[in-house]
């Protein structure tokens, strides 16, 4: 199975949602990544890493 870590920064906040960018320096696997707020409870984080794994 391959697989791919994405990291991505935040940007900003939406109504229900905080929306990340990805950092990368060619072209993007994924870009602009929306997650909703409730996943990450009282904390806004700075960063999140998405793994996509694939056969």
């Amino acid at each position: 199975m391959d697989k791919k870590e994405i990291e991505f920064e935040f940007e900003r906040a939406t109504k229900n949602t905080y929306r990340f960018q990805e950092k990368t320096s060619g072209n993007p696997a994924i870009g602009t990544l929306y997650v909703q707020k409730s996943v990450f409870g009282d904390k806004e984080p700075k960063k999140v890493k998405v793994t996509v794994e694939w056969e």
